[in-house]
């Protein structure tokens, strides 16, 4: 499903408009500071050009996700991506999820040694779009100090983190399944105040190979109910890992993100 959102991304570029990917994005490393728990917690800090976006996590069925290679690093043993709550754009009749301007992306980095510095060798595959679109390719690298000090920006963008459904006010979910003819229909049934006039929710799955339709969403009595297909490698009905589903609902403010999606 990659390749096929790849081949969707790569069609909507006009090959005749030459630009080049310094012209529209930079990148930098933000160190960091060390925290009380011994992890690091550092950042990854895109600036794009006005008019210009990149995508989250996961970035509808128009872009394609960024991809992250941390092999050549030395003294980590774990990353930890801390998404700042993202925008929906709509282009040419679809919807895409992700950020303009600028994306500090928080990144708490667990060492394999406390005690020894953490070296980062980052390479970063993602895409950008406008007007065009372009694949970007980025390597970043840098040694993070032991200590270091707590950076303003980085802070910010910890603080647009979703909400978790109990913070949100989550009163109840329910999700039934039914099987069709190459996958899973799966119908989220949220009890959770509005979040403004348009909002937006996302399925994810634990499997990363299952792809998954953009939902249909509206609210029925007070509760909103958002519908997605989902499709695995197999191309047949398969057995969801309901506690391995993420939620997350978009609209006005933070957004809301709800782990799980129990039966009814």
């Amino acid at each position: 499903m990659k390749f096929a959102a790849l081949s969707l991304f790569l069609a909507l570029t006009p090959p005749a408009l030459a630009m080049t990917q310094d012209e529209v994005l930079t990148a930098t490393l933000l160190p960091g500071w060390r925290m009380e728990n011994g992890h690091q917690m550092a950042a990854l800090s895109l600036t794009l050009a006005p008019g210009w976006k990149t995508y989250w996590r996961s970035p509808g069925e128009a872009g394609i996700p960024p991809l992250f290679d941390w092999s050549g690093s030395d003294n980590i043993a774990s990353v930890r991506l801390h998404w700042p709550s993202p925008s929906v754009f709509h282009t040419n009749g679809m919807q895409t999820v992700g950020y303009h301007d600028r994306l500090v992306l928080p990144v708490e980095i667990t060492p394999i040694d406390p005690a020894r510095p953490i070296t980062v060798r980052l390479q970063v595959d993602l895409g950008v779009c406008s007007d065009i679109c372009m694949p970007a390719a980025l390597s970043l690298a840098g040694e993070l100090p032991a200590k270091g000090t707590p950076d303003a920006a980085i802070r910010a963008a910890l603080g647009e983190r979703p909400r978790s459904g109990r913070e949100a006010g989550l009163r109840d979910i329910d999700c039934r399944i039914e099987p069709i003819r190459d996958g899973l229909r799966l119908t989220a049934d949220i009890d959770l105040p509005r979040r403004g006039r348009d909002e937006v929710v996302v399925f994810e799955s634990a499997g990363s190979r299952v792809w998954v339709s953009e939902a249909v969403t509206e609210r029925q009595g007070g509760r909103l109910v958002s519908t997605a297909d989902l499709v695995g490698p197999g191309g047949a009905p398969f057995a969801l890992d309901r506690k391995g589903v993420t939620v997350t609902v978009l609209g006005d403010g933070p957004a809301v993100e709800i782990a799980g999606c129990p039966a009814p």
